[in-house]
């Protein structure tokens, strides 16, 4: 049995998943969104402003100030784009989905029973808040 071999065949159960189905999807839906990739360009450029001015000797604080109020505009007209969102939720999905096969993935290289060893809940609530290590 060839370890490569069936990592492959992992990549290929895990672009059939329909969580990577719908991020691959959200992520074709930003690039063809010409009115998010032109905020997004605009965003790049205020950063580049930014940088530019603090590494001057002597920075202008008002330009950078401007400039970090741009930013925070641009960058919250982005985050409240619909592809956007979809995006931000779809990758929040796959990153769990993964976040989950490297556990797994990591239990078993330490000797547990892979096919038996589970993923311990992060954040298990008992009910009792005296108890608790914070809600997540």
């Amino acid at each position: 049995m060839n370890v490569i071999a069936k990592t492959r065949e992992l990549g290929a159960v895990i672009q059939q998943d329909e969580r990577y189905v719908r991020f691959t999807e959200a992520r074709k839906n930003n690039e063809a969104d010409d009115a998010l990739n032109e905020m997004i360009g605009k965003l790049n450029l205020i950063q580049m402003s930014y940088q530019n001015e603090s590494s001057k000797d002597q920075p202008d604080e008002s330009k950078m100030e401007g400039y970090d109020k741009q930013f925070r505009e641009v960058y919250a007209q982005i985050m409240q784009n619909p592809n956007m969102i979809a995006y931000q939720s779809a990758k929040a999905e796959v990153d769990a989905m993964m976040n989950e096969v490297m556990q797994l993935l990591t239990m078993c290289v330490n000797g547990e029973d892979p096919a038996t060893c589970e993923i311990p809940e992060e954040h298990s609530c008992s009910g009792s808040c005296s108890t608790c290590g914070g809600c997540g």
